[in-house]
């Protein structure tokens, strides 16, 4: 019995030697377990976003390993890439155990970073035109985009659009340069700019024919074309909802648009006839213009208009070389006379129309002709101008009378509002408590002022452009015959006399005898 305990004893010693011998040299020969350390921690559990991805015995590298991760996710990803990487490093001492590779903590760490990515921010293009800005994916999709708006006035393709860093800006913008095809810089020549890869730093130079001694030597057809808004394009990060579609995007830009522009007066000009040369009815410009009650309305020349015209978001200049065989009219002849008012012409020579051979250089807008440069003309016999004297001088205007005040009664025809009135009213009438304030509503002088039958008291007022005013059924009158006033200068007040149904005030106008509606001439 003694025997045997004596051998269990020694097979438990073996067991231990064993044992102790294994561990020793898995600590001394076996690199993947920490070393025994007696005190502190001696490894660290690293955590990303809350989620262990490793224990280390080399914490210090825990930051270059996240950075290596970070790396690897977004090497081949051309986007700005948003994620969250919240490192944390948790000490801890092992006696026995093994530690992760910084392979294996690396993919840990990439496998929680691609769940924690937040957005994604593609590279992309945002084009400006004027106030309108549209973001595209690529800047080949730019340019194609910016061809699209010329292939109309371009239909061969002469002309090629590049993008080209804007030399009067600081930032790197882009803007447009336009050339010739066969003018074009070789891409092997071109200089990177901006990061934005192969860009044409071309010198635009204007296509202008060669004066030539006929017309069989001329090159006609288009000789140049540009952008009449000015285009700006810079690159910038977006979300993939904020990205245009270029077929989108061409169809945005190349839609005609209604946008307003202003049309000044010219002589000669009437309200249908500017309405039609704009595609609008008179009803429809009188609309838009505030200043125009009704189809009506008199203009001058000088006057501004309101013209909705419908264009695209970028528009075009292009001119064209064209010849033509045509009658011609002289540009009309004005002679000004200072002692005239601006309301009067006087036609003094007629035209006649002249007949000529021309190449010319036409310019449009879009499709709009905006001007014309003859560069060769053979004329068989020349136009005769129109002379047309014109006054320099600024009529007076005139302002409504009183202060508020109800229409009582128009101009023209009416039913006698009281025994013996006439039927034909020749003025207009405003209801007015008596007493209240009348004005002249042009300067001029006094013709009379008094009773006046009918009237009752009366102010009659003398214009300088040859128009007089008057005003009835006053109750007093506060100017005399032969006095100067002024527009709006207090003349009388208003009252209830002559033939009258009530406290009001009469206005009339008379043009060269003739009375006329007041309310088409007040300001």
């Amino acid at each position: 019995m003694e025997s045997i305990t004596k051998y269990y004893r020694r097979v438990q010693a073996t067991f231990i030697l064993t044992a102790f011998c294994v561990i020793a040299a898995a600590v001394l020969f076996a690199p993947s377990f920490g070393r025994f350390v007696h005190t502190g921690d001696n490894v660290a559990d690293i955590l990303l976003n809350g989620v262990v991805v490793g224990c280390t015995d080399e914490p210090e590298k825990a930051e270059d390993i996240l950075q290596s991760a970070r790396e690897e996710l977004v090497r081949d990803n051309q986007e700005l890439v948003f994620m969250t990487a919240d490192l944390e490093l948790q000490g801890k001492s092992m006696v026995f155990g093994a530690v992760d590779s910084d392979r294996t903590i690396r993919q840990n760490m990439k496998d929680v970073l691609k769940d924690s990515i937040c957005k994604t921010l593609q590279h992309a293009y945002t084009v400006k035109i004027n106030e309108y800005t549209v973001n595209l994916k690529t800047s080949g999709e730019v340019l194609s985009l910016l061809s699209a708006c010329l292939s109309e006035y371009d239909p061969d393709g002469e002309y090629v659009v590049d993008l080209v860093v804007d030399p009067v800006r600081e930032l790197n913008v882009l803007t447009t340069s336009i050339c010739p095809a066969d003018k074009r810089k070789n891409p092997d020549e071109v200089e990177l700019s901006a990061g934005v890869g192969l860009l044409f730093d071309e010198v635009f130079e204007q296509a202008v024919p060669t004066m030539a001694g006929d017309f069989d030597s001329l090159d006609y057809g288009l000789v140049d074309l540009a952008y009449a808004d000015t285009v700006e394009v810079v690159e910038a990060y977006l979300m993939e909802d904020e990205i245009t579609s270029l077929s989108d995007a061409i169809d945005q830009v190349t839609k005609e648009q209604e946008k307003e522009q202003i049309y000044e007066v010219q002589s000669g000009d009437t309200l249908s006839q500017i309405a039609l040369n704009n595609g609008l009815t008179v009803d429809g410009l009188v609309a838009i213009n505030p200043g125009l009650e009704s189809a009506d309305s008199t203009i001058r020349v000088g006057d501004e208009l309101i013209i909705t015209v419908p264009e695209p978001e970028l528009s075009v200049i292009h001119q064209e070389l064209v010849y033509a065989e045509e009658s011609y009219d002289a540009p009309v002849q004005y002679v000004d006379v200072d002692d005239w008012y601006t309301t009067k012409q006087e036609v003094v020579q007629e035209p006649s129309a002249g007949h000529r051979k021309a190449a010319s250089i036409v310019t449009y807008r879009n499709s709009e002709e905006i001007g014309e440069e003859i560069i060769l003309e053979e004329v068989d016999y020349e136009a005769v101008p129109k002379i047309v004297k014109r006054g320099t001088k600024v009529p007076p205007t005139y302002i409504k009378p009183i202060s508020g005040g109800r229409l009582s009664s128009g101009f023209g025809g009416r039913n006698a509002p009281t025994r013996g009135a006439s039927t034909n009213h020749k003025g207009i009438d405003w209801a007015t408590p008596v007493g209240t304030a009348v004005m002249a509503s042009s300067g001029g002088t006094v013709t009379r002022a008094g009773w006046g039958s009918g009237y009752g008291y009366v102010v009659y007022i003398q214009h300088a452009d040859g128009r007089e005013t008057r005003y009835g059924h006053l109750s007093k009158v506060l100017v005399s015959p032969g006095q100067k006033v002024s527009q709006g200068q207090k003349i009388a007040l208003s009252g209830n006399t002559g033939r009258s149904t009530g406290p009001h005030v009469h206005f009339e106008m008379r043009i060269n005898g003739q009375a006329v509606n007041p309310l088409k001439y007040l300001n």
